[in-house]
């Protein structure tokens, strides 16, 4: 039989040449699903998308199973893949399983942590975060890296693989990331006080993991998540404001 680099040497594709065109399909497709170039209940036929994102159809093959495993497709019974829609208290219950998430995460940091240094990364965050005065077009995707940093941080702390995978899976819906609802918030008039809102619970945060108060962390980290889940609550009555969710073709409106 013949080994891998044999079968490199006649022109088969190389492992790493999959696994390259895989991520970069991935990427692509994610993207454009968040763009709503692909409508719910659209099929995803392989040969087309090959044509489109200029890889093979091996690569197109697993991204689009990834993407299944992640919950943007379904598997059809003819074994194709079309696109998942959602309601809209799906996509409500997507960030409140992030926020559970993420307070079972926050308890296990404050349980686990053996010396305060630990948390010395969320404290930087914080600090950057503390700088930012406002949400503005200029700021925003500023505080989106440092809000995806911070509650990553968190996951880290917890010091649990299968939480961290957990958490990556429910955070890959576009609408479900920590830091998804952000420039919504923007365009509302109490942008600024929900960004003082976030940074209070960031330095609660820091301080109940750091003292191993873990039901006063846990209950915190559930109530920031609760502000994504609300603002997306509120987005969903304003057109300009849903306009900006990512992912927003998803989520079916029709049937409220």
């Amino acid at each position: 039989m013949a080994n891998k680099s044999e079968l490199a040497a006649f022109g088969g594709p190389r492992p790493s040449d999959v696994a390259s065109q895989t991520a970069r399909a991935l990427f692509s497709l994610r993207e454009s699903l968040m763009r709503g170039e692909f409508a719910p209940g659209e099929r995803m036929a392989e040969l087309p998308l090959v044509a489109r994102f200029g890889v093979s159809r091996t690569p197109i093959r697993l991204a689009l199973e990834r993407l299944a495993h992640m919950g943007l497709l379904d598997v059809s019974a003819s074994g194709g893949f079309t696109v998942r829609g959602y309601t809209p208290s799906e996509a409500l219950d997507a960030i409140e399983i992030r926020g559970v998430l993420e307070g079972t995460a926050a308890r296990l940091a404050s349980e686990r942590l053996v010396d305060r240094s630990e948390v010395d990364p969320l404290r930087r965050i914080s600090d950057e975060i503390e700088r930012l005065d406002r949400l503005t077009l200029d700021s925003f995707g500023d505080y989106m890296d440092f809000n995806e940093a911070f509650h990553s941080a968190i996951i880290d702390l917890a010091k649990s693989v299968m939480l961290r995978r957990a958490f990556e899976h429910a955070v890959s819906l576009p609408f479900a990331s920590p830091s998804a609802m952000v420039f919504p918030t923007s365009g509302f008039a109490h942008a600024d006080a929900t960004l003082a809102i976030a940074k209070e619970h960031h330095r609660g945060l820091i301080e109940a993991i750091s003292n191993r108060h873990g039901t006063r962390a846990e209950s915190l980290a559930r109530e920031h998540g609760f502000i994504g889940r609300r603002v997306l609550g509120m987005a969903l009555s304003d057109s300009e404001a849903f306009s900006k969710v990512p992912g927003r073709s998803l989520i079916d409106l029709s049937g409220r």
